[in-house]
């Protein structure tokens, strides 16, 4: 029998770390001083690895009934523990420690600080959050699902990812992006495909890039989903069209003017209403989504190349994930 006090009765949490990503020696200090402040028992370390990036660490945390589950690196790091935790019922509590921390950004959570990052995983408060769910099918007919927390790319989007050099990103982040869509826009060709939106019948379309989201900004305050919102119980769709030079401009005053400044106040939303030009980008909204491409195209998840596909299922799985935010 155990006595009042005993680690048996406090609540334990576990920290998955991406030990690549982590000073982990500062993270264990700091994690054994919130330990201390909470009355919490010795946590439940867990690495992750190439062969595991998270999903099964994070199944091994709920086996052991930890309180929470404290999730220390980068987005594909928080993607992969999201994705083992999905319907768990224990919430996850971020550590941002990656270079665009695109969960975190959208959270409002404070980025680059350890001590504020532990104060919202002892005094915080839990609020469930919709996941993103992608069932893709690659060029050999195997099917793949993965779980994704931001959101998924077509085109563009995901070409500049898988061409984007890991040494420039490590020196100054997700600028890194803009040299790489500098040095491949002009090669990449459009996007044919067929697509399905909550059942509707079947259409044909061209893109350069589509995005589906389950929140809508990105690194550098870009914001390319200006209707997201993390717990709606909806995905939001953007595909951008530009036929040239001019149509990417359009593109950009769009995403700058429009999403970063308009969508933001009253008088400027009804600006936009007023508006009747054909828009550089079209946005839709729905609970699920299917693609099928003409031919095998890249693909990407929360800002991680996931190689070649050609047909996409794309679903909400509605307030399916508990993340731990700021009380206030």
């Amino acid at each position: 029998m155990s006595t009042p006090g005993a680690a048996a009765d406090r609540p334990r949490v576990a920290v998955i770390v991406n030990p690549v990503k982590v000073d982990l020696e500062a993270l264990q200090a700091a994690i054994a001083a919130a330990e201390q402040q909470a009355g919490w028992a010795p946590s439940l370390w867990l690495e992750t690895s190439v062969d595991d990036p998270g999903q099964g660490r994070a199944r091994e945390a709920i086996a052991a009934r930890v309180t929470a589950v404290l999730t220390a690196g980068g987005d594909g790091t928080v993607r992969a523990v999201a994705e083992g935790m999905l319907d768990s019922g224990i919430p996850m509590v971020l550590i941002p420690s990656g270079t665009g921390n695109l969960l975190a950004r959208n959270l409002n959570l404070p980025l680059g600080r350890l001590a504020d990052a532990l104060d919202i995983a002892v005094s915080g408060v839990d609020h469930a959050i919709d996941v993103g769910v992608a069932e893709l099918t690659r060029d050999d007919g195997s099917v793949e699902r993965h779980a994704f927390v931001v959101m998924v790319g077509i085109g563009l989007d995901a070409k500049m990812i898988a061409a984007t050099n890991p040494e420039l990103k490590k020196r100054v982040g997700w600028l890194a992006y803009v040299e790489a869509t500098a040095r491949i826009v002009r090669d990449v060709d459009a996007v044919r495909l067929r697509y399905t939106l909550d059942g509707s019948p079947e259409r044909s379309t061209t893109i350069h890039t589509l995005l589906i989201g389950n929140c809508g900004a990105l690194p550098g305050g870009v914001l390319i989903l200006p209707d997201a919102q993390i717990d709606d119980g909806l995905l939001d769709v953007v595909a951008m069209r530009p036929k040239n030079l001019w149509g990417w401009m359009r593109v950009s005053y769009a995403v700058v003017w429009e999403n970063g400044v308009l969508q933001k106040s009253k008088v400027g939303k009804r600006i936009l209403a007023a508006d009747k030009r054909v828009r550089a980008l079209r946005y839709f909204q729905g609970r699920r989504m299917t693609l099928a491409f003409e031919r095998p195209e890249e693909f990407e998840i929360d800002g991680e190349e996931m190689g070649l596909v050609t047909r996409l299922a794309v679903r909400v799985a509605p307030a399916s994930l508990i993340v731990r935010v700021p009380r206030d």
